[in-house]
């Protein structure tokens, strides 16, 4: 059985196909349709509940689903249609509920719900996903490079970076697959009005060349299932391609879409009662609905104040509790013994800095960040590998400069006692000595200060030559 479910939707799809070549009974084709319809509301549902497009990541492949679903059941319903000029109590009743009587009338809403899906909505939603996957994609490297950054300068671990990332690719490709996903929305209302033309001449001259009735009686009979099929069919698409445009739209959210409208209308209480005001003077001008635009300034207005007033009680109420928290006393004071189980405490009581670092004026472009310098960065990216190395994690190291000391020079202390010393030439490489090396490079003879190395500073242009002698 647990087999059976984790490929429930791999066989669910197999059957989909299964329906272009089987036919279904009418009892069965009913369910079916009722299914579709369901599970349409229920996607739309999600779509205006979630606040960020990844939450619901499988859209893409679900539209392929349920279109692949909804043309299925149109086949079904077609081969029913030419068979027996019925396909069931849903499309015949969603028939004469649209036609009401009047098969022009049920012609006319049907195609302006297909057009209103294909024009508006299906189109809006596809630009809007192709311009989102463009951008998507253009901002790739930029969202990479922050994270780079992030990740150099300490504020973020290689797990949360890697997790970033991931999230990039994931938004890249969804919108990729959106991009795509939108042509079968397209390709689908065209196809439900080909089906619909099809099923209702095709049905007509079946029923006046084969089954030899009358034009009147074949074009009322027909044109009643085949708006019916179409209605049914439509209905769930339409809710689909509101989907789609509503999952490409939640580019910038915080919440659901119902949470958002509520929160950004009841912040605007002033727009609201200046749209009351103006239904009001539009009453007042003759030949208009008088009472339709005065009930509905009345409502406005009064929303309104009301949303106003609620506003103004939670500012005081926000105010007289920031006043009340001032006005408290101090908490006691905790213990000593309370206050030194803050590692962090210990340290004011040390009157010397536990690393510090002093240096020549020439080496301040080193260490300032404005000038270009990475001595910061390149410590923070020290303390992380030294934490996750020794498990330890290395105190904060205080720079500055010192003018006892020469323009080249630095100093290293722990706990003020002088531990290392060295000299930087800034504008040349440290060339370590090889053991034997295959030539002599001009420079400045010098000791490495970490190893003890032989070492001579090069200048630039020298490089290249030391590195082929194998220094």
């Amino acid at each position: 059985m647990k087999r059976i479910l984790n490929n429930a939707i791999s066989l669910g799809v197999v059957i989909i196909v299964l329906f272009l070549i089987i036919p279904l009974p009418t009892q069965l084709l009913d369910f079916l349709l009722i299914i579709n319809i369901g599970l349409s509301i229920m996607i739309l549902m999600i779509t205006m509940n979630i606040s960020d497009a990844l939450e619901f990541s499988i859209f893409p492949s679900l539209l392929l689903i349920t279109t692949l679903f909804r043309l299925g059941l149109n086949v079904s319903t077609t081969r029913q249609i030419l068979w027996h000029g019925y396909a069931g109590e849903v499309i015949q009743n969603f028939g004469n509920l649209i036609t009401g009587g009047n098969i022009i009338i049920g012609v006319v809403i049907f195609l302006i719900i297909v057009l209103v899906q294909f024009i508006v909505i299906t189109k809006g939603a596809e630009r809007v996903a192709e311009v989102a996957a463009r951008f998507t994609l253009d901002a790739m490297p930029g969202k990479q490079m922050a994270i780079d950054a992030d990740l150099s300068s300490g504020l973020i671990d290689e797990q949360g970076a890697r997790d970033r990332r991931n999230k990039i690719q994931k938004e890249a490709d969804f919108y990729g697959a959106m991009d795509g996903a939108t042509k079968i929305v397209k390709g689908d209302a065209v196809m439900s009005l080909l089906i619909t033309m099809i099923n209702f001449l095709g049905g007509v001259l079946i029923e006046i060349l084969i089954n030899h009735g009358e034009f009147t009686t074949a074009l009322t009979r027909y044109s009643i299932v085949t708006i019916g099929d179409g209605l049914v069919s439509q209905l769930p698409a339409l809710m689909i391609s509101t989907a789609t445009g509503m999952i490409v739209t939640r580019s910038v959210s915080e919440g659901s879409l119902n949470k958002d409208v509520l929160k950004q209308f009841k912040a605007q209480p002033r727009a609201i009662m200046t749209t009351g005001i103006i239904l009001w003077f539009l009453a007042a001008i003759p030949n208009t609905p008088h009472l339709a635009l005065a009930l509905g300034g009345g409502v406005l207005v009064g929303g309104g104040v009301f949303i106003s007033r609620r506003m103004e009680q939670e500012r005081l109420a926000e105010e007289a509790a920031a006043q009340s928290a001032e006005i408290q006393p101090e908490a006691a004071a905790p213990s000593e013994t309370d206050y030194y189980k803050d590692i962090n405490n210990v340290y004011s009581l040390l009157s010397v800095e536990p690393v510090e670092m002093e240096f020549g004026y020439s080496l301040i472009p080193m260490v300032d960040e404005s000038h270009g310098g990475k001595l910061i960065s390149r410590i923070v990216i020290f303390r992380r590998q030294y934490a996750q190395d020794m498990g330890f994690v290395f105190p904060s190291i205080r720079l500055h400069d010192a003018s006892s000391l020469g323009t080249n020079q630095y100093v290293i202390r722990i706990r003020g006692e002088e531990v290392a010393r060295g000299e930087i030439l800034v504008d040349y490489y440290l060339a370590l000595e090889p053991a034997n090396p295959l030539g002599e490079v001009d420079g400045i003879e010098t000791i490495e200060p970490a190893y003890g190395i032989p070492s001579r500073w090069i200048l630039p242009e020298n490089k290249e030559m030391a590195e082929i002698y194998g220094y």
